[in-house]
């Protein structure tokens, strides 16, 4: 789980770079496929963070 948490969390990266027009060509082709996302990055980051938040109640020591 914690593997889908930092790919959730690379992706609000790249989504908020994208917004923020820091990619070039390649974040006008993101923005164009997860206009949604570049909009509003932190749902990508509250995945993110839910994700890690599950995989900590659900990791046994």
């Amino acid at each position: 789980m914690y593997y889908v948490a930092a790919a959730l969390l690379g992706l609000s990266g790249m989504f908020y770079s994208a917004s923020h027009h820091e990619l070039g060509q390649f974040g006008a082709d993101v923005c164009s496929y997860g206009s949604a996302f570049c909009d509003s990055p932190i749902i990508v980051f509250t995945g993110a963070a839910l994700a890690a938040a599950w995989g900590m109640f659900v990791s046994v020591k």
